[in-house]
């Protein structure tokens, strides 16, 4: 097989000499939308008159290809490198200019500088990403929740709150939780993607747009909005904020360790309902996928909320690099973007794939054990609170220390206590109770 051409130059080479830290590269999405950007770039410098039309076609062309993932083998720096993400902005332009006979510097980076240029493909690679991968994921693992809890809307079993038994809630009510925490944390997620679609593009070395012409910014955009359909908008506030800072992409990364919280939250619960399936809670069945231990015949373990687990645990991780990164930068720059640019798009891609296997391997083939939601929710002595109303807390306290202390049933306790059997049958009736004030818990 022949070996691929070297696209790249000595400053290419001097950074992979220079940096060679992780083994791991510079994300795919950030090279291919600094090819998507050069391309945009050189269309608006011929448009302005300022590079020749030809040449402009040519590194246009050059950059489609790299957008398209065509010369991902040409981009060899170490994403752990120069802070500002210079090396990988150089690396884009010498590929461009080999293919297009252009100038890497004179013509591929005409009105632009690594300072702008490089946080501008961060910003618009987790904007696409994020827009286009993980809120359709997260949508679809909404709709499996949702689906889940009008499937289970008549299963009583136990609530529970700090672990111990609580009065009776449905799990079905459960479900329609964890799809309202899918659906709120999209919204955080398209709250946050709001400042991300601000991109500093224009801004050159500093902001001031050195060396730029003054509708190169404006139109480069609307170029990456026709081809994308992204919503991308000029800094509204103050351009020297959008050049210093990436602090809309530690409020992505806030909102992504907010779902990954939400999972977390999920998958334990999942994991705990589906214990047993004889000394556990057992209250749901999860599918089994494989065998869960390599000594116990026939045991099957919760393998896919372990991922969901490790994964919430690693995007958290990432959140707190993605936090400090952020509040390094210093006066007219952070020169921490390739660290954000590493951890927030892993992030997005983790929970993008974590979403989708919950979906598809847990939670659409989740069944509800009837019988153990049963079992556990006639056990719970907590329904003794629908008695307060009928003969005051301090009684019917008393009522659940006894069945608690002497293993006897509740309702056997109470009558022998001096309550009105039909008193008690009209105040426990389970599914009445899990349903509770209607108007608060009913869907508009």
């Amino acid at each position: 097989m022949a070996k691929t051409p070297q696209l790249y130059g000595g400053e290419t080479a001097k950074a992979v000499e220079n940096f060679p830290i992780s083994g791991e590269p510079v994300p795919a999405a950030v090279i291919h939308w600094l090819g998507r950007i050069k391309g945009a770039a050189a269309r608006v410098n011929a448009d302005l008159g300022l590079l020749d039309a030809d040449l402009a076609a040519k590194i246009a062309e050059a950059g489609d290809a790299v957008a398209r993932g065509e010369h991902d083998d040409q981009f060899p720096i170490d994403v752990f490198q120069t802070g500002s993400g210079t090396s990988s902005n150089m690396n884009t332009n010498e590929v461009l200019a080999t293919l297009s006979g252009a100038h890497p510097n004179d013509h591929v980076n005409y009105g632009q500088s690594s300072n702008d240029v490089f946080p501008s493909a961060v910003h618009l690679a987790a904007l696409d990403e994020a827009t286009n991968r993980l809120l359709p994921a997260l949508k679809l693992l909404e709709k499996s929740f949702a689906k889940k809890g009008k499937a289970f809307k008549d299963i009583v079993k136990a609530g529970r709150t700090h672990l111990m038994d609580a009065v009776p809630v449905t799990l079905g009510q459960e479900f329609d939780g964890y799809a309202a925490q899918m659906r709120l944390g999209q919204e955080r997620i398209e709250s946050a993607l709001v400042h991300v679609g601000q991109i500093p593009l224009g801004g050159t070395a500093t902001g001031t747009g050195l060396n730029t012409d003054p509708k190169f910014a404006e139109k480069v955009r609307k170029q990456l909005v026709k081809e994308t359909k992204l919503k991308l908008i000029a800094p509204p506030l103050d351009r020297f904020e959008a050049q210093a800072n990436r602090d809309a992409l530690v409020e992505l990364s806030g909102a992504l360790k907010v779902v990954a919280v939400s999972l977390t939250k999920i998958a334990q619960d999942l994991a705990l309902m589906g214990s047993g399936p004889r000394a556990g809670i057992g209250e749901l069945f999860l599918p089994e996928l494989q065998k869960g231990s390599s000594i116990m015949p026939g045991k099957v373990n919760p393998v896919i909320p372990e991922v969901v687990l490790q994964v919430s645990a690693q995007v958290i991780g990432n959140d707190t690099a993605i936090t400090i990164g952020g509040m390094q930068g210093q006066f007219e720059l952070n020169v921490r973007i390739p660290l954000i640019a590493r951890n927030l798009l892993q992030s997005i891609h983790l929970l993008t794939t974590t979403s989708t296997v919950l979906r598809e391997k847990c939670v659409d083939g989740l069944t509800a054990n009837r019988e153990g939601a049963k079992r556990s929710a006639e056990s719970t002595l907590a329904t003794a609170t629908a008695l307060n109303l009928h003969i005051g807390y301090d009684k019917a306290a008393a009522i659940v220390k006894e069945a608690a202390s002497s293993g006897r049933m509740l309702r056997d306790v109470a009558l022998d206590q001096g309550v009105d059997p039909d008193v008690y049958d009209k105040a426990i009736d389970l599914r009445k109770i899990a349903a509770g004030n209607e108007p608060y818990g009913k869907k508009a």
